[in-house]
């Protein structure tokens, strides 16, 4: 279980959060527009970062760039 090492793992890049403007959750609540995140994984629609509870999280890619 690959997913369960990830907040250990290296940083792979820095990833900035561009908006929290979110249809459906509340992802205001876990990233912050302007703050930087470090990204441990990623899959073709999701970044996995260490957001703003300290624990790993998945959020699509179109709440970030770097």
């Amino acid at each position: 279980m690959i997913h369960q090492k990830w907040e250990t793992n290296k940083t792979i890049r820095e990833l900035t959060c561009v908006h929290t403007d979110a249809k459906k959750y509340m992802v205001n609540r876990a990233l912050t527009e302007g703050n930087t995140y470090p990204l441990k994984n990623e899959t073709d629609e999701f970044y996995f970062v260490i957001d703003n509870t300290g624990k790993i999280g998945g959020y699509y890619k179109e709440y970030f760039k770097g």
